[in-house]
């Protein structure tokens, strides 16, 4: 079993589209196997983003992340990875696949509904960042 990170951002939260979300995941063969609505604090976003660090959009990115609660969650089942960014679309919603959740959910490119792990090697990361092992339940325990 794979397991990947979504985050649910502010503005998807904000429009109330959380559970629409979570179902999505759940319609297309993901267990969630854990979740959480936080508020991320400045330093929280700073680090989870400092692969972004250098980049010109990361302040912009922190001060979004922080403007309102998030809703992350641990995804798992086989291939959970691709299978949550093919549901995600494309980055910028307006080139994002009709159906997905970027299409459905998201403003523009900075206000884009949801992150998802780029890779299995940054979701172990990703996950560790937010839930503790004993957090997370696997499917053999639902």
């Amino acid at each position: 079993m794979e397991r990947t990170l979504s985050i649910i951002k502010p503005d998807a939260v904000a429009k109330g589209v959380i559970g629409k979300i979570l179902d999505r995941f759940e319609s297309n063969g993901l267990k969630i196997a854990a979740t959480r609505k936080i508020q991320l604090s400045r330093m929280d976003a700073e680090a989870f983003y400092a692969v972004h660090a250098e980049r010109p959009f990361f302040n912009d990115l922190v001060d979004f992340m922080i403007s309102g609660p998030v809703v992350v969650t641990v995804l798992e089942g086989e291939n959970a990875m691709q299978i949550n960014r093919d549901l995600m679309g494309a980055t910028n919603p307006k080139e994002a696949e009709p159906g997905t959740i970027r299409a459905d959910f998201a403003e523009n490119i900075d206000a884009n509904a949801v992150h998802g792990s780029d890779s299995v090697a940054n979701a172990a990361i990703e996950i560790a960042f937010f839930f503790s092992e004993k957090e997370i339940s696997t499917t053999s325990e639902q």
